[in-house]
C-alpha cells in the first residue's frame, strides 16, 4: 500500500539516517514478571530527600568549618588581649615617668631660683638698711627699687614686722621679755626680716619676742617703764646693723 500525501502517519518518524533509541521503562519485566530493580530504588528516594539530605551534609561541614575556625581564632584573641593588657601597663608607666620629669624638673628649678635669692639677700639688707639711713637717693635709689620689684616678680616674699605672732618655724628669737600689753607671743621688734620663695623658708626673720606677764597683778621683775628702756636701748644698739650667728646679736633679757 503506498500512502498517500493525505495520511498523516508518516509524520513525525525518524529518517532512515537517525537511529532509533527505545527506553523500556516498564516497572514489570515482561519475561519474569518480577518488578524490576530500577523501579524500587526510584520508589525508595523519596522527593525532597535528596535536598535534606545536602543541606544536612553542608550544615555539617559549616558547623564543622566554624569549629574549626573557633580553634584557630582562640590563641589569637588570648594573645590579642596578652598585648593590649601590655601597652595598657607600658602607657601607665610612662605617663607616671613623663609626671615625675615634670614634677623634678620644676623642683629644680626652684631650687636654682632658691639659690640665686639667697646670694642676694645680703644686698637686700644693705638696701633696707641705706632706706633707713636716707641714703638712698638719686640713681642708687632707682636701681634698688628695680631689682627689689624684678625679686618680687621672680616670687620672692620678704616678712617679719613688729605685731606679727611669733612663729618659730619662720622667726629667730633673739630676745624674750614679758609684757602686760600682749596678750600671746609677739614680734615687738625686728632687727633682720626674713625671705621665704614658693612657700621655703631662705631666711628666718631674726625678732624680739615678748609674752604675757605671768601675772598681771604682780610685777613680772621688769615694770612697764624698765622694759620700756631695755626695749630702746636694744633698738639703738642694734640700728644699722645685723646681728649674725658669729656675734653682734643682742643678748637675751629675761
Amino acid at each position: 500500500m503506498t500512502p498517500t500525501h493525505g495520511d498523516d502517519w508518516t509524520l513525525g518518524m525518524s529518517t532512515p539516517d537517525e537511529p532509533v533509541i527505545v527506553r523500556d521503562k516498564r516497572r514489570i519485566d515482561p519475561e519474569s514478571g518480577q518488578v524490576r530493580g530500577d523501579a524500587i530504588r526510584v520508589e525508595a528516594k523519596a522527593p525532597g530527600d535528596g535536598d535534606d539530605a545536602a543541606a544536612a551534609a553542608a550544615s555539617s561541614a559549616s558547623v564543622g568549618a566554624a569549629t574549626d575556625d573557633g580553634e584557630l581564632l582562640e590563641p589569637l584573641r588570648q594573645q590579642v588581649v596578652e598585648r593590649t593588657a601590655d601597652l595598657q601597663r607600658l602607657k601607665a608607666e610612662f605617663d607616671n615617668y613623663r609626671r615625675r620629669v615634670e614634677r623634678d624638673r620644676l623642683v629644680m628649678a626652684e631650687q636654682a631660683t632658691a639659690k640665686l635669692l639667697a646670694v642676694l639677700l645680703p644686698t637686700l639688707d644693705d638696701i633696707g638698711r641705706a632706706r633707713d639711713h636716707g641714703d638712698l637717693e638719686g640713681p642708687f635709689k632707682a636701681v634698688a627699687e628695680s631689682l627689689e620689684s624684678a625679686l618680687e616678680t621672680a616670687g620672692l616674699e620678704r616678712f617679719g614686722s613688729q605685731g606679727d605672732e611669733f612663729d618659730p618655724l619662720i622667726h629667730d628669737a633673739l630676745m624674750h621679755t614679758y609684757s602686760s600689753q600682749v596678750t600671746r607671743s609677739t614680734c615687738v621688734d625686728v632687727f633682720r626680716a626674713g625671705y621665704r620663695h614658693a612657700g621655703r623658708v631662705l631666711r628666718p626673720a631674726q625678732v624680739s619676742v615678748a609674752e604675757p606677764a605671768p601675772d598681771a597683778g604682780v610685777d613680772a621683775g621688769v615694770d612697764a617703764g624698765a622694759e620700756a628702756d631695755i626695749n630702746q636701748s636694744v633698738r639703738d644698739a642694734t640700728a644699722g646693723s645685723t646681728p649674725n650667728a658669729g656675734g653682734g646679736a643682742p643678748e637675751a633679757v629675761e
